[in-house]
C-alpha cells in the first residue's frame, strides 16, 4: 500500500535533477515530492509528513544550510544534504546545523539510494498501535472499525468510521486537512474534514464544544489524543 511507503521530500533548485530524482526514487519504492526552495520547502511540510529530506545546500535565497537549521528548531525528519562542494569544511557545516549525511554531486543514484536507506533503517521503529483504543467510557475497535460505548454500538458514517481509523493509526500526530481527505475520501475540501471532525466529537466527546480527545491543532489540522 502507498500508505506504507517512506516519504521522501527532494529540495533542489535544479529542476532537471528534481525530475530525475523523483523519477529515480519512486521506481525504487518511495513515495517522492519535490520543492524548488525553502519556501516552496516549508509549505510541503506544513501540508504533508515526510520521512526524509534530500536537501540541496547551494540554493537562490535561503540556502540548504540555513533551511536545515532553522528546521532543526521544529522537526527531527531526517536531512540528507547534497552539494557541489566537497571541502571538508563544507561537509563539517552541513553535519553542524543537523544533516543526517551529506553526498557530494556529481554522484551515483545508487549510492544515493544506499545512503537514504541506511539513515532510514536507524530511525526507530514505531509500536504497532494498539487494535483497541479507550477514549474515556468509549472504545473504538480499528479492526472492525467499531464505536461502542459500554454495550451500545455507536453508529458511524463510512467517513467517520475512515476518519477516526486515520487518526487512531497514529495517536498524538497531527493531520493537515488535506491528509485526511486523502484517508477518508471526504469530498468538499477542507471544510468537509470539519463538518465530519463536528459529527464525530458528537460521539466520543462528553463535551463536544470543549473537546478532550479530538483536538484542533490551529493551522496544522487535527490530532487525537486518547487517555
Amino acid at each position: 500500500m502507498d500508505g506504507d511507503l517512506p516519504h521522501i521530500l527532494v529540495v533542489d533548485d535544479d529542476d532537471r535533477l528534481r525530475r530525475l530524482l523523483h523519477k529515480f526514487l519512486t521506481e525504487n519504492g518511495f513515495l517522492v515530492a519535490t520543492a524548488c526552495d525553502a519556501a516552496d520547502a516549508r509549505a510541503k511540510l506544513k501540508g504533508l509528513a515526510f520521512d526524509l529530506l534530500v536537501l540541496d545546500l547551494m540554493m537562490p535565497g535561503e540556502s540548504g544550510l540555513e533551511f536545515a537549521a532553522s528546521l532543526r528548531e521544529t522537526s527531527n525528519v531526517p536531512v540528507l544534504m547534497l552539494t557541489a562542494m566537497g571541502e571538508a569544511e563544507d561537509r563539517i557545516a552541513g553535519l553542524e546545523v543537523g544533516a543526517d549525511d551529506y553526498l557530494t554531486k556529481p554522484f551515483e543514484p545508487r549510492e544515493l539510494l544506499l545512503r537514504i536507506n541506511s539513515i532510514l533503517r536507524r530511525l526507530p521503529q514505531t509500536k504497532p498501535t494498539a487494535p483497541i483504543l479507550r477514549l474515556g467510557r468509549i472504545v473504538f475497535d480499528r479492526e472492525r472499525e467499531e464505536l461502542r460505548s459500554g454495550d451500545d454500538i455507536l453508529r458511524l458514517t463510512d467517513v467517520e468510521a475512515a476518519l477516526l481509523s486515520a487518526l487512531a493509526e497514529r495517536p498524538g500526530t497531527i493531520f493537515s486537512r488535506n491528509e485526511l481527505i486523502e484517508r477518508t475520501g471526504a469530498h468538499g475540501g477542507g471544510r468537509a474534514v470539519d463538518v465530519q471532525v463536528t459529527r464525530l466529537r458528537r460521539k466520543i466527546e462528553d463535551d463536544p464544544k470543549a473537546p478532550r480527545y479530538l483536538q484542533t491543532v490551529r493551522g496544522k489540522g487535527y490530532v487525537l489524543r486518547p487517555g
